[in-house]
């Protein structure tokens, strides 16, 4: 049990599908051309941010998370770890991970981790989350940064490829996340954090979540438009986005149960991110490696 709650602290499940995503963006600039141990160092660094990050992000939010239903057996709330050991921990991570990616990678991969984490645990844990509606549009830029710091990794440059990258997982995080609001609606409310369905309402947040949806599949799309990836590809992002949007508009059936609804959203949500991440690492294209350079 020791051992477990330094696991748990970390959230694993979060950990796992940043994993996905890094792993995704990684060989989608490889194409076929793995250099292992830059890979593993990529990975290793990337997957010891995020879980440094969420060790922090768990501290920060032990109070919030005492109120909901959904998190009130973490171990920071239920006394099984303590502040002091979940900083420790966390902390420890952090310098790991930022050494492998300093060393092991490159500056801009360390950079753009460096980014995330500061975002994710400064801006969004400490400030937004709390206090605006935008908290959950800040915070999926820290969500999209795995796949474009795996991707610099290998390419050693931020170009149209990586921004496309930031753009897709960005957009995707904001209908996933309204959801999550939307079934869980009852622990916002009493946690008081102004996530949209809270502040706007249901309604408002059924519109975004559409609108959302309809800018990731164009922002997935042009990865294979910037030539990116293949055909293969396309054909799973252009599916896997339609049934997404088909399944939102279906919120708008008045018989419909919401917090079924949004569940349903939800779970397709990491099905999509999952088979796109899977196929930009089979079906990248070599020649695209030339694309216009951001910086």
């Amino acid at each position: 049990m020791k051992l477990k709650r330094y696991w748990l602290v970390v959230k694993p499940g979060i950990l796992f599908g940043n994993l996905i995503s890094a792993a995704g963006g990684f060989l989608l600039a490889a194409q076929g051309r793995i250099d292992w141990a830059l890979m593993l160092a990529t990975l290793a660094g990337l997957s010891l941010v995020v879980a440094s990050g969420c060790a922090f992000n768990n501290c920060i939010d032990s109070d919030i998370d005492a109120r909901m239903a959904r998190t009130r057996t973490r171990v920071l709330v239920t006394g099984v770890m303590s502040r002091k050991a979940a900083l420790a921990h966390g902390g420890v991570l952090g310098i790991a991970g930022f050494a492998l990616l300093w060393f092991g990678a490159n500056p801009l991969a360390f950079a753009c981790a460096l980014f995330g984490f500061a975002v994710y645990v400064g801006v969004y844990s400490l400030y937004m989350k709390r206090r605006s509606v935008y908290g959950t549009l800040v915070g999926s830029l820290s969500g999209a940064v795995p796949p474009v710091a795996g991707y610099c990794a290998v390419t050693g440059r931020f170009d149209s490829g990586a921004l496309i990258l930031l753009c897709m997982f960005s957009l995707w995080q904001m209908p996933h996340s309204y959801a999550i609001a939307i079934f869980r609606l009852q622990d916002y409310q009493a946690a008081r954090i102004p996530v949209l369905p809270v502040v706007k309402g249901i309604d408002r947040a059924k519109q975004q979540i559409v609108l959302y949806i309809l800018a990731f599949a164009v922002a997935t799309v042009m990865l294979a438009v910037g030539g990116y990836a293949g055909y293969g590809y396309l054909a799973v992002a252009c599916a896997t986005s339609l049934w997404w949007l088909k399944m939102a508009l279906a919120g708008y059936r008045q018989s419909v149960d919401e917090r079924v609804w949004a569940r349903k959203v939800f779970f397709f949500s990491i099905i999509t991110i999952t088979a796109l991440s899977v196929m930009m690492a089979l079906d990248g294209q070599p020649h695209a490696m030339g694309g216009l350079v951001v910086v």
